[in-house]
C-alpha cells in the first residue's frame, strides 16, 4: 500500500513485512512547488489548482497529504519485473505515475492524448495502464515505451452524476466497467443498483453481463478485484461486496458513516457485512491481497 508520512511525502509499504520503500518526491508532481525558508529548507507548499483563476493553496507540509492523494494503485509488471505506483490525485483527479525507483513523478496530459481531469479508477494488464474518466471512458495506455501513447478504446456516454465507476479484469482476463448506481434523489446515501459491463476493445463497445459464478470486490482500495467464488469458498458467488467509495465524500466529509455491505446480484438485495459506525472514515475501507513479494527498483 502506499502511505504518506508527516511531511507528505509518499513510501510504498508491505504492511505484511513492515519493508517500506520511499517513492519520489511530493514536489516533482506537476502541481506542486516547494515553499523554502531562508535556510533554503522546505517549510511549505504550495498546490496549484485546476485554472489561472483559481488561488493556489499554500499548505503546512503535513496539510499537502490531505489536499493532494485520492487514490494511488500498485502494480506489478512481469515483464519489466518491477513495481509501478498510479496516483489519481488533486486538482481534479488527474493522472500521474513513477516506477519503483524512478527519482520523478510523470504527469500523464492532454498531450499525452488523456483528459485532463476526472479519473476515476485504473486497472494494469500485460504492459496496459487502463484508465475510466467521466463520462465513462475508458484509455489504454502504454507507459513502458520510450513514448507514452494513450488509446481512447471506449468512448464513454451520458452517466448519473452520483453513479461511481471501477474497471477490473475478471480471472479470464476480460477487462470489466462496474457501475453502481446510488438512489438518483440521494446522491449521498447507499448504492441501489450494479450493472457489469464486458469491455469489448475490438469493437469498442461494452456488452452487459452478469458475475455467475464469480465475486466481485470494488472500492477505494488500490485495485478491484474479481474472483472466482469456487476458489473462495468463503464468498458468496454473484454477489458485490462494497465499502464506501466516493473520494470527494471521503476527503470532504471525514467524520460521516461508512459502511462496508454485501450486495446479491440475483435478487438486488444488500446488506451489512459490518455494522455502521460513526467514526473518522480517513483512511477509508480497503480490500488488501497480502504478498510477500521483495520490494526492488525496476529496472526500465
Amino acid at each position: 500500500m502506499v502511505i504518506a508520512d508527516y511531511r507528505s511525502e509518499m513510501h510504498l509499504l508491505n504492511p505484511i513485512t513492515g519493508e517500506q520503500f520511499a517513492l519520489p518526491s511530493v514536489i516533482t508532481l506537476e502541481h506542486v512547488t516547494p515553499i523554502l525558508d531562508e535556510s533554503g529548507a522546505i517549510c511549505k507548499y504550495r498546490l496549484m489548482r485546476f485554472t489561472f483563476t483559481d488561488l493556489a493553496l499554500t499548505l503546512d507540509l503535513s496539510e499537502l497529504r490531505e489536499h493532494l492523494d485520492c487514490k494511488a494503485f500498485v502494480f506489478y509488471d512481469t515483464l519489466a519485473e518491477g513495481y509501478i505506483v498510479v496516483l489519481i490525485h488533486k486538482p481534479v483527479a488527474q493522472l500521474s505515475f513513477a516506477w519503483l525507483g524512478d527519482d520523478k513523478w510523470t504527469w500523464l496530459s492532454p498531450k499525452d492524448g488523456l483528459p485532463n481531469k476526472s479519473f476515476e479508477d485504473c486497472a494494469y494488464k500485460d504492459g496496459l495502464l487502463y484508465a475510466s474518466a467521466r463520462p465513462g471512458q475508458i484509455f489504454a495506455i502504454d507507459l513502458r515505451g520510450p513514448i507514452i501513447t494513450a488509446k481512447l478504446i471506449i468512448e464513454g456516454d451520458p452517466i448519473d452524476g452520483c453513479e461511481y465507476i471501477y474497471i477490473v479484469h475478471s480471472p479470464c482476463g476480460a477487462l470489466l466497467q462496474v457501475r453502481l448506481e446510488p438512489d438518483a434523489d440521494r446522491c449521498e446515501e447507499d448504492t441501489e443498483m450494479i450493472n457489469i459491463f464486458k469491455v469489448d476493445t475490438a469493437a469498442q463497445k461494452l456488452v452487459k453481463i452478469s458475475l455467475d459464478d464469480h465475486v466481485l470486490v470494488p472500492g477505494h482500495n488500490q485495485s478491484s478485484l474479481c474472483l472466482g467464488a469456487k476458489e473462495y469458498p468463503q464468498l458468496k458467488a454473484n454477489h458485490v461486496y462494497c465499502t464506501l467509495r466516493d473520494v470527494e465524500f471521503i476527503t470532504d466529509f471525514a467524520y460521516l458513516n461508512y459502511y462496508t455491505v454485501v450486495f446479491d446480484l440475483a435478487n438486488n438485495s444488500r446488506e451489512d457485512l459490518l455494522p455502521p459506525q460513526f467514526r473518522s472514515n480517513l483512511p477509508a475501507p480497503i480490500w488488501i491481497t497480502p504478498t510477500l513479494t521483495k520490494l526492488s527498483p525496476t529496472p526500465v
